[in-house]
C-alpha cells in the first residue's frame, strides 16, 4: 500500500496512513463506514479517511503536511 492514487480510487486492502484502517473501514470516532467517514486525497495524490486526516492537521507536528510525504496539504 502506497496510498497514492491519481484518479481519485483505492484498491481493496489498501489502508488508512494514519490510522491503519482499511478505506472500506472506518475511523475509530466514526459510527459506520461509507458516507459517515469520507475519503479525501491531497493535490499530492495521497489520500486518507478525512476524520484521520482532520485530527492529523490539528497536530502541532503536522505543519499541516501530508503524513504520506511531509509536502504541504492542499485539497
Amino acid at each position: 500500500d502506497t496510498g497514492y492514487s491519481n484518479d481519485n480510487t483505492v484498491a481493496e486492502g489498501d489502508v488508512c496512513r494514519i490510522c491503519r484502517v482499511p478505506y472500506g473501514g472506518c475511523w475509530l470516532a466514526c459510527e459506520m463506514p461509507g458516507e459517515n467517514c469520507p475519503l479525501i486525497w491531497g493535490q499530492c495524490s495521497h489520500v486518507s479517511h478525512m476524520h484521520c486526516l482532520l485530527k492529523w492537521l490539528g497536530t502541532p507536528t503536522s505543519k499541516p503536511q501530508c503524513p504520506t510525504d511531509r509536502r504541504p496539504w492542499g485539497t
